[in-house]
């Protein structure tokens, strides 16, 4: 998990230069983020600054300017911008998320920490920058308070990915056993085609190894959390399933029968988007094409293309799927905290 600002840097990038964009798709923020997205960043520059001497109060071309500085590295050009910005009483999120990669990548980690705490006073609610204090976090090696920023950041934004990206690798990483199952498969569902989207499915694979390695499964950690007891109750109960290994075939009969009898014991007690999700699945006849989709290449690519082409109908019926639903989870869903 190393240098974990990389990947919200990343994601700030795609996001800035979707939005980066006029009415028309030609005015001056397109036209410098085609530069910017070039590596032409002074070129993009010359675009930006012309267009704010017509427009000298225009917060989107600063931020843009800030952002192609901070590109170009030239941050103390960056921060005469992007500082005044997140200092404003009107500032949004994506002002504070500039000046917080600015301090970062010149160390300065007591202003950073000192205008995160400031931005998620006033956007609590923000997933992007409970995200990116923890990797902040992370990067000083203070692991645990990043999870619980993560934590918080699922929360408070429960269709953010960013925070579960990390959370699952974090807990695949640790003695849990169960929080990484559950966070890394709702990031694959809420970022289902991106590159980090097959690292989490092999995590997961992993993962389900590790929750079977030993007879207990039992997660002595977790004894005091009701949602994830009731969980390793049902799952224990189905581990005969696994018995010949851990598979995309012997995970696909374990979840469907777990799902059987988690919604007739618990899932009123504990609603979860998740099991929700699976049990339509389950009930429209795709949820082993799903689990195919999540193990089958972790586990064997080749038994995977051929499992997909002797089941094309029920594939394609599942990808569909995938393809035009949004994976939406509601708030209230949080049980982390042993709710």
């Amino acid at each position: 998990m190393k240098n974990l600002l990389v990947s919200s840097l990343l994601l700030l990038i795609l996001s800035i230069a979707t939005q980066a964009q006029d009415s028309t798709g030609t005015g001056p923020l397109a036209t410098a983020r085609k530069y910017s997205l070039h590596g032409d960043y002074n070129n993009a520059l010359v675009v930006l600054n012309k267009a704010l001497e017509k427009d000298d109060s225009n917060v989107d071309l600063k931020k843009e300017i800030a952002y192609t500085y901070f590109l170009q590295r030239d941050y103390g050009k960056a921060l005469a911008f992007a500082r005044p910005l997140a200092e404003n009483r009107n500032a949004d999120v994506k002002a504070f998320q500039i000046l917080g990669m600015i301090f970062a990548a010149t160390d300065e980690m007591k202003m950073a920490d000192k205008m995160y705490r400031d931005a998620l006073k006033k956007f609590p609610e923000s997933g992007a920058l409970w995200n990116e204090y923890g990797e902040l976090l992370w990067n000083r090696k203070n692991f645990a308070e990043a999870a619980k920023h993560w934590e918080k950041g699922v929360e408070e934004a429960p269709n953010y990915s960013g925070n579960y990206y990390n959370l699952a690798r974090y807990y695949f990483f640790s003695e849990d056993k169960v929080w990484g199952l559950l966070y890394g498969e709702i990031f694959v569902n809420l970022e289902s085609f991106s590159k980090r989207t097959p690292e989490i499915k092999t995590l997961l694979l992993e993962g389900y190894k590790k929750l079977f390695r030993e007879s207990d499964i039992a997660n002595k950690q977790e004894v005091k959390n009701n949602f994830i007891n009731a969980y390793l109750t049902v799952v224990k109960d189905k581990s005969d399933l696994v018995s010949t290994g851990v598979s995309p075939a012997s995970l696909s009969a374990l979840r469907t029968s777990f799902l059987l009898d988690w919604f007739a014991k618990n899932a009123t007690k504990f609603p979860f988007r998740l099991f929700d999700y699976q049990q339509q699945l389950a009930r429209s006849g795709l949820f082993e094409a799903y689990n195919q989709w999540i193990f089958g290449a972790a586990d064997d690519l080749s038994a995977f293309q051929q499992w997909t082409a002797n089941n094309n109908e029920a594939y394609s019926r599942f990808t569909t799927l995938q393809k035009s639903r949004v994976f939406k989870l509601p708030e209230g869903q949080y049980y982390h905290s042993g709710k």
